[in-house]
């Protein structure tokens, strides 16, 4: 299995240029014809909201859509898939940050009870706990 970068996704989800996101639509439809699967890390798709947010100006609601839809995708396999599920489900009703909101869940499903901070936006969430 091979593992994807973050530019991979944005080409995908943005088609900011044409000919990267062609050949990112080639790799996935060969990948679909083939059952090759493809890995994505927490820190890409972390990196992922970051972009979609900072450098594309993307909204909350678009970017938790492509989430999704990429979270659907049967040739994507997801770190701890889990959180990721949580992470859409929880993120429409939850104010927090989305990047702090998939800290907490990753950390959570590896067994974490609260994340230690100095945040205090994300303390009053309930995800995190102030030092």
């Amino acid at each position: 299995m091979k593992a994807l970068d973050t530019n991979i996704l944005v080409s995908f989800l943005v088609n900011d240029d044409q000919e990267q996101a062609e050949r990112v639509k080639e790799l996935f439809v060969q990948a679909e014809s083939t059952g090759d699967r493809f890995f994505v890390p927490a820190v890409v798709l972390l990196e992922l909201i970051w972009v979609l947010s900072a450098i594309y100006d993307h909204s909350r609601e678009n970017i938790l859509r492509g989430i999704h839809e990429l979270s659907l995708m049967p040739i994507l396999v997801f770190e701890d898939i889990e959180a990721v599920r949580q992470f859409v489900s929880e993120s429409s009703s939850s104010g927090i940050d989305l990047p702090d909101l998939l800290i907490a869940l990753k950390s959570r499903v590896c067994g974490c009870d609260t994340v230690l901070t100095f945040d205090k936006k994300a303390v009053r969430s309930g995800y995190f706990s102030a030092v």
